[in-house]
């Protein structure tokens, strides 16, 4: 097989570090999985027997790479990666979404993929200039979740709101006219929209939608992006629906 090589936006692969996302890539998105590469060191440790159990029942090839995973992960403790082609999914209308606009920060990004899938929204989109969704740390930060995900990168907002003209939309900003814990409740296909951790959302989303705040006390001038996407999806999930 070909050599591999250093993780690069330009690939049409990449490497989901660490043997629980691994697990995750072999169950959720087995077609897609190329190669799995195991530690020489990872002998009994719990969960590589499953794993490359799982690999061979999908006749992937498994080989040793200690060098690979060193380099792929930046650790010397990665004992496996799966290799997994890119893939492209589109968004489902019917379902709830959240819109991510300009995130900067591959550990905001896949920490809110791993939160926006326990509370049960599996439709996530990226607005351009972003954090790579297929850069190994996003995909270690995601814990996998990435794979259970339907997850589509858009070139601007106009280009996702020229796909779904019709969806009520949330922008969480600061100055927003309406707090969290005010609104009653939502229609069934609802849009979250979250901005750039440093950032947040330009001015001009104010007048798209119903903006919402997150009111906290004067002692914090805002939340982490992770904490604020939490934190809203989580309440929506939980209002009753129109």
């Amino acid at each position: 097989m070909p050599s591999l090589q250093p993780y690069s936006p330009a690939l049409d692969y990449s490497y989901a570090p660490g043997i629980f996302p691994s697990v995750e890539c072999l169950l959720h998105r087995p077609a897609s999985v190329r190669r799995l590469l195991v530690h020489s060191a990872s002998g009994d440790r719990e969960g590589i027997s499953r794993l490359v159990s799982l690999a061979e029942d999908l006749g992937v090839r498994v080989e040793e790479a200690d060098r690979a995973l060193s380099r792929i992960s930046g650790k010397e403790n990665c004992y496996a990666a799966a290799v997994f082609a890119k893939f492209r999914d589109g968004l489902l209308p019917e379902k709830p979404h959240v819109v991510l606009h300009h995130p900067g920060d591959a550990g905001n990004a896949g920490t809110i993929l791993r939160t926006a899938l326990g509370l049960g929204v599996e439709d996530i989109a990226l607005i351009r200039p972003c954090v790579d969704v297929f850069d190994p740390r996003t995909v270690r930060a995601s814990m996998g979740s990435l794979f259970s995900l339907r997850v589509r990168v858009y070139n601007s907002f106009e280009e996702y709101r020229a796909e779904f003209p019709a969806r009520p939309l949330f922008p969480f900003m600061l100055d927003a006219s309406v707090p969290l814990g005010e609104i009653p409740s939502v229609p069934p296909c609802w849009t979250l929209v979250f901005g750039n951790e440093g950032t947040g959302l330009p001015a001009e989303f104010a007048s798209l939608g119903q903006p919402v705040r997150i009111e906290s006390n004067e002692k914090v001038d805002s939340l982490n992006l992770a904490v604020a996407a939490a934190i809203g999806i989580y309440t929506f999930t939980r209002l009753p629906a129109v």
